[in-house]
């Protein structure tokens, strides 16, 4: 039950610092640099959410290239690159690591 409680009272926090964070802050009192760095903010986290997961394994150790999952990362780089398309990328990559996973 505790566990509970303390996952509820963290889900709170976490929401509430959320909520000011967008209720305090104008739009027009930031200014044009600040907005501009801030453009970065998503693509900057997204890989730092993504890239261990793909090259780090359970005991934080690199992977091999043989790996499946460096292989679709590989693979949907290079057809996001060329199609700039998000989700043929998506579909590409999904399929070239179910290709490895069946082959191995």
């Amino acid at each position: 039950m505790n566990i509970w409680i303390a996952i509820i009272i963290t889900g709170i926090i976490n929401y509430l610092s959320r909520l000011f964070s967008i209720l305090l802050i104008k739009p027009e009192k930031i200014g044009k640099n600040t907005k501009l760095i801030l453009n970065y903010v998503p693509s900057a986290v997204f890989p730092a959410i993504i890239f261990p997961a793909i090259f780090l394994d359970k005991g934080a150790f690199l992977f091999s290239i043989s790996d499946p999952k460096i292989i679709g990362f590989f693979t949907a780089i290079i057809v996001g690159y060329i199609s700039k398309n998000i989700i043929i990328t998506i579909i590409l990559g999904l399929i070239s690591y179910w290709t490895v996973i069946f082959l191995l």
